[in-house]
């Protein structure tokens, strides 16, 4: 049998979080040993937020339900269903959902989301 051309993916990864954020990987370093760029399903909880971190890969967030607060080198940006976002290397961000429902979005990372490279600050 010859090598597919594609990977249809049934059973993403589920990133095991204890801050009631769901992360499922379709395409990544934990699903497919995939290096060069990662695609993750999310829903942040109301009231949710992460640490600062400078990641050394470029990401885009497209927001499928809800809104979503991002800080990017000290700017707030608000990003709504409907609305995307590149967000290039090295610069500092933030994301959080200070709201009362929920946020539902993807994230695509070049190269691939990379827990050694996002660079997470200690809170």
């Amino acid at each position: 049998m010859a090598d597919k051309k594609y990977i249809k993916q049934t059973k993403p990864f589920r990133v095991p979080t204890t801050d009631g954020k769901l992360i499922e990987e379709h395409f990544g370093h934990a699903s497919t040993q995939t290096g060069g760029f990662s695609v993750a399903h999310m829903v942040a909880p109301p009231h949710w937020s992460e640490p600062h971190q400078t990641p050394e890969f470029d990401e885009i967030t497209i927001v499928t339900r809800g809104r979503k607060l991002i800080e990017i080198d000290g700017e707030e940006v608000i990003l709504n269903a409907g609305e995307t976002l590149l967000i290039k290397a090295g610069a500092r961000i933030r994301y959080a959902n200070p709201y009362d429902e929920e946020t539902e979005y993807w994230s695509v990372c070049i190269p691939a989301f990379d827990i050694s490279t996002v660079n997470r600050e200690e809170e």
